[in-house]
């Protein structure tokens, strides 16, 4: 890997960790002002300019125009998709990486297929990302076009009794929405919550265990500190400016990592979950660890594809799946949420488990200590004033 690539995924990993830590900051509240059925199209801000691939890497041919922030959720997409590792395609020399080199086959033979992936979408599909490459790979790096035996079961026939269930009258989103609203603390608590601080352990898909903290004002301040071998890590947002500081130095975010980081600033994100959506409706009943949950599915007003899982009985969110459009599939993202506990007034989950196609992101963090409206210097958020690049 060329220095410069092995830095972004050095601070890419570290975001990962930092961002992971921040999306604990979801689950306080779900809205303040409840959904719809078919929830209003919120005001859509003008996104800024990103640029694609080709613009930034050497030798990009078949996946021009895809914005540089996706390069490597794809790379992982497609590594997943195959169960392979970087070096099935990409050259490396005593530990040097050459991703623009053309020595393999296997990166021939790659663009091909995402050619194919893109002309059957295209052609057949009406440019939706229908068909992807875990379409056929399903894990493995040939196809799988003959069934795996034994064959499972299909389905029993629903029984009367089911069949009658299933047409029992669901609630509206609103409605659903409201009692999550109700469940987390209601509306005076929602209104009161101007900062955040809590304590607590990531692990990772390898196991490592890294001790954090984590302190936000409202509306989209934030602070990591994380812990990690190498020394302390210090990741901030002050509302317009984002860096880090750790034992490498002190720099700013680049833009990958701000493309994902901003995704997750807010304090309030799931309190005016109605205006992230430009549509959210029930699409009905499903079960997760054998209790009954609705499931909600709307597009973001980004054109991300959500599905919002609540709990029948308690009303609690307990699993958030979103969907990343890319030009050669929908990459998923999974976080479940367990554990809610009082602080304050408010219903905060203190386990959530994020599931993604890259092991960085995949992740599970216990909070240990959670506090609500305490006094944060605002100071700590402030970018220092030497910047290494």
């Amino acid at each position: 890997m060329n220095k410069t690539r092995g830095k972004l995924f050095f601070r890419l990993a570290i975001t990962a960790i930092a961002m992971q830590i921040v999306l604990a900051c979801w689950i306080v509240t779900a809205t303040a002002r409840g959904g719809t059925q078919t929830a209003s199209t919120a005001p859509q801000q003008p996104a800024a300019a990103l640029k694609t691939v080709e613009q930034v890497q050497k030798n990009i041919q078949v996946l021009k125009g895809l914005p540089q922030t996706q390069l490597l959720p794809v790379m992982n997409f497609m590594s997943a998709s195959l169960g392979v590792r970087c070096n099935f395609c990409h050259v490396n020399k005593d530990g040097n990486w050459d991703f623009a080199s053309d020595e393999k086959g296997e990166k021939k033979a790659a663009r091909e297929m995402i050619t194919m992936v893109l002309g059957i979408n295209k052609n057949t599909f009406r440019g939706n990302t229908d068909v992807s490459c875990y379409t056929c790979h399903r894990g493995r790096s040939t196809p799988q076009g003959v069934p795996q035996l034994p064959l499972p079961q299909p389905t029993p026939r629903a029984t009367p009794a089911e069949q009658a269930a299933a047409k029992e009258t669901l609630p509206t989103a609103e409605q659903v929405l409201g009692k999550y609203l109700d469940a987390v603390g209601g509306t005076a608590a929602i209104e009161k919550l101007k900062t955040r601080t809590m304590k607590g352990t990531w692990t990772g898909a390898n196991g490592t265990t890294l001790n954090y903290e984590l302190f936000q004002i409202a509306p989209n301040k934030v602070l990591a500190v994380i812990t990690t071998p190498q020394g302390l890590v210090e990741r901030a947002f002050n509302g317009s400016v984002g860096w880090e500081r750790s034992p490498r130095g002190v720099r700013d975010m680049v833009e990958e990592e701000m493309a994902y980081y901003k995704r997750y600033l807010d304090l309030f994100k799931d309190i005016k979950l109605k205006d992230q959506f430009s549509r959210i409706t029930v699409a009905g009943k499903d079960k997760i660890d054998g209790r009954d949950v609705y499931v909600l599915r709307g597009t973001t007003t980004d054109n991300r594809r959500e599905r919002l899982y609540f709990d029948v009985e308690t009303g609690l969110l307990v699993r958030r799946l979103s969907l990343t459009s890319t030009s050669i599939g929908n990459i998923p993202e999974q976080v479940d949420f367990e554990d809610y506990r009082d602080v304050d007034g408010m219903k905060v989950p203190f386990t959530i488990r994020v599931s993604a196609i890259d092991p960085v992101y995949t992740s599970t963090r216990k909070f240990t200590e959670v506090k609500l409206n305490v006094p944060i210097d605002e100071s700590r958020f402030n970018k220092p004033s030497a910047i290494t690049k």
